[in-house]
């Protein structure tokens, strides 16, 4: 009797042997995109009474969306290329390590600044998750759309968002379908447009650097790491407060987020969806773009379990790779050598990998693994710390910019499988999850402004 060759060891290394292949040529066209964003480096364009300016991490999303598409366009690479987004995508997860290490060094080293900044950076939290639905929920009734806007307007979708739909509605229900909506919006377009947009409310001079670095923090660590840029461009004098208040901002969200969406974001957009819907909504709906496409978008959305379950040695790996290449980039956007900086890079690595043993030690307490690795990253440089002798100094040798480039390179050479949903998700829902982003940095820089 023929017996089969085909055993589950054989379909592990055969699986084993396509993440290697697909890891390589993530990495390389990762470098290439890198290489060549920190070439073209910042270019601003004059916009009316304000500047927009376009930097390294905007280039290197751009490139990885064009080498994503070409990649899926050739003969016979449809396959392949839809299994190596999904290997970029968990690849993100790991490469923003050093951007999350290097924030909290700035943390650390800014404590009594943040500290002096008192209820402004608290209650700027209320503006990030009351300012996605004070216009974006009123705007989505009066296009037609239904229960989907409570979803989409809640919150700016990230992953926790997505999880709390889930539990509560259900992915295959209009509210489900909403939050996918927000998920896959932000994910292409989130870090563009938020870029622009604070890159054009910096530029106005109406707002404090600080005000507008605070409501930079909405959650997202690309979404912040763009807003940061932008505003860092208009305001060089001030990078480093910019940075630290961003990151403080962003970390307080992405700590408390959860229980806020839950508690008060989610229940507040439900009263104000009741009320406003008869008010606001046309008698029948005329939208339903996102019905049909929840197969579609929970693929797309597939991409955050395979993360969690990245192997121990591609992590390993990717951050070697990643590390190296920010190395490069910033040697090219600073002039500081990769040999003096090695160092640094070492310990923001070192810092990444005991974040992560805390955080799977300790995964009963269901605390996020960027909270792990900020909150050793801010000890290693505090004031109280001994260390911060040794390390604060090293830090400076790396710039935080850099090491956002390899990030959004990965979240472009993940986004091709995401471009297509856009179109059957329709303009109105589009509008409405813009909308939904912009409410958020503008109500979380005015609270702080009002405050600070």
């Amino acid at each position: 009797m023929h017996m089969s060759s085909y055993t589950p060891a054989s379909e592990a290394a055969a699986s084993t042997r396509n993440l290697i292949v697909h890891f390589v040529l993530i990495s390389v066209a990762m470098v290439f995109a890198v290489l060549a964003a920190e070439a073209i480096g910042n270019i601003t364009i004059p916009l009316g009474i304000t500047n927009v300016v376009l930097f390294p991490i905007v280039w290197a999303l751009l490139i990885g969306v064009v080498i994503s598409i070409i990649h899926r366009n050739i003969p016979g690479q449809r396959v392949s290329s839809v299994q190596a987004q999904f290997t970029a995508s968990a690849l993100i997860q790991v490469a923003i390590a050093f951007f999350v290490v290097k924030l909290g060094f700035i943390i650390g080293e800014s404590l009594p600044k943040i500290a002096s900044a008192g209820w402004a950076l608290v209650f700027q939290e209320l503006g990030h998750f009351l300012g996605t639905m004070v216009f974006a929920l009123p705007l989505a009734l009066l296009l037609g759309i239904k229960r989907e806007a409570v979803g989409a307007t809640f919150s700016i979708g990230r992953e926790f968002s997505v999880a709390i739909i889930s539990e509560r509605y259900g992915m295959n229900s209009a509210e489900g379908r909403g939050v996918l909506a927000e998920y896959v919006i932000g994910t292409v377009l989130g870090a563009l447009f938020i870029a622009f947009l604070a890159g054009t409310m910096s530029g106005l001079g109406i707002f404090h650097p600080w005000s507008l670095a605070m409501g930079a923090g909405v959650g997202s660590g690309s979404m912040m790491s763009a807003a940061v840029a932008a505003i860092t461009a208009q305001h060089p004098a001030d990078a480093k407060e910019i940075a630290a208040f961003a990151a403080a901002a962003n970390l307080l969200t992405t700590t408390v987020g959860t229980y806020f969406t839950l508690f008060l974001s989610l229940p507040i957009a439900n009263w104000l969806y009741n009320k406003l819907e008869p008010i606001l909504s046309p008698k029948h709906s005329v939208y339903g773009n996102t019905r049909g496409t929840s197969d579609e978008m929970n693929e797309a959305l597939s991409s955050v379990s395979k993360a969690e379950h990245t192997p121990v040695w591609l992590m390993a790996l990717t951050l070697i790779v990643s590390g190296c290449t920010a190395l490069i980039g910033n040697w090219i956007a600073t002039g500081t050598s990769p040999t003096v900086a090695l160092p640094a890079m070492l310990i923001m690595g070192g810092i990444a990998i005991c974040g992560y043993l805390i955080h799977h030690a300790l995964a009963f307490l269901k605390i996020p693994l960027v909270c792990w690795v900020s909150l050793l990253a801010i000890l290693a440089t505090a004031p109280f710390s001994p260390l911060a002798t040794y390390v604060s100094p090293l830090a400076t040798k790396v710039a935080l910019l850099p090491l956002v480039t390899p990030v959004l390179a990965f979240a472009g050479l993940s986004l091709a499988k995401d471009l297509p949903i856009l179109k059957q998700l329709g303009w109105r829902i589009i509008v409405v999850s813009l909308v939904a982003n912009a409410g958020t940095f503008i109500f979380g820089t005015i609270i702080a402004e009002i405050f600070h």
